[in-house]
């Protein structure tokens, strides 16, 4: 606990001592959290930018854990939180729903194996399964990858499967995408990370039959789901509540849904 509220403080302290957007418009506005969400708010604001160019947007990543304390102590105007349940320390702040997002379980194309039950996803990220022929597939061991602690993709997994003590061997990655490049360049790891982030690098198992798919995260066969917030303290300014306006509006809720994620709405 000690040593992340250390790194909480470190991530914080650099989001306070980065450059606001370099000088390039008068009113500035720092996001800082999720890394799921990361890409589809760099891109919010570069579109927003180009409308607005009096406005500076500055997009930090650091994980949920730190979106949250970066918007309680001031350091982001607004923090980005993938959780399914925020902690009670975010009771202070107004929540606002950007987006969902589904949390999709993946392995390496060249694994065999394409579904799993969520009782085989706990036992394999508890280490009790350690053989990839213990659910049919090849003679390998099970290579654990997964989101390091404070991250709201690792937190929104361990409360949808529940009864997880994360097996000592696991290889721990600070970002979704990091996750995606070790699951791409080891044939046998299983990870988990933001279906906005698939691609042909990796394969989306089927959790209990159902797929990582927007259809089935929509109509609520698929189990895996949390929401994206955005967080703010107190009354926010005009500028902070604009842009958030901005990614509730029917163009940001259309690049939210055109690059992986689902609409709030």
């Amino acid at each position: 606990m000690r040593t992340m509220n250390i790194l909480l403080f470190l991530c914080c302290a650099a989001i306070l001592s980065s450059p606001p957007g370099c000088g390039r418009g008068t009113k500035s506005v720092t996001m800082a959290g999720s890394t799921a969400f990361q890409p589809f708010a760099e891109k919010l604001a570069d579109q927003y930018m180009s409308k607005q160019s009096e406005v500076t947007i500055t997009v930090q990543g650091g994980g949920s854990a730190v979106g949250i304390q970066s918007a309680i102590s001031g350091a982001a105007q607004i923090g980005m939180a993938d959780l399914v349940i925020l902690p009670e320390e975010a009771q202070v702040l107004t929540t606002t729903v950007a987006a969902r997002d589904g949390i999709a379980v993946v392995v390496n194309p060249a694994n065999s194996v394409s579904a799993l039950t969520t009782d085989q996803i706990r036992d394999i990220m508890n280490g009790k399964i350690k053989n990839w022929k213990e659910v049919g597939g090849a003679d390998a061991p099970v290579t654990v990858v997964s989101r390091e602690a404070g991250s709201g993709t690792r937190s929104s997994f361990e409360q949808i499967i529940t009864d997880i003590s994360l097996t000592e061997d696991a290889l721990i990655q600070d970002s979704n995408g990091t996750i995606r490049e070790t699951v791409a360049n080891d044939a046998n790891a299983i990870g988990y990370l933001s279906h906005g982030l698939l691609n042909e690098k990796i394969k989306a198992l089927l959790v209990d039959g159902q797929a990582c798919s927007n259809e089935s995260i929509t109509d609520g066969t698929y189990k895996l789901v949390r929401p994206i917030f955005l967080l703010v303290k107190g009354t926010p300014e005009k500028e902070v509540q604009d842009f958030i306006d901005y990614i509730l509006s029917d163009e940001g809720q259309q690049t939210i849904t055109a690059n992986g994620l689902l609409s709030a709405k």
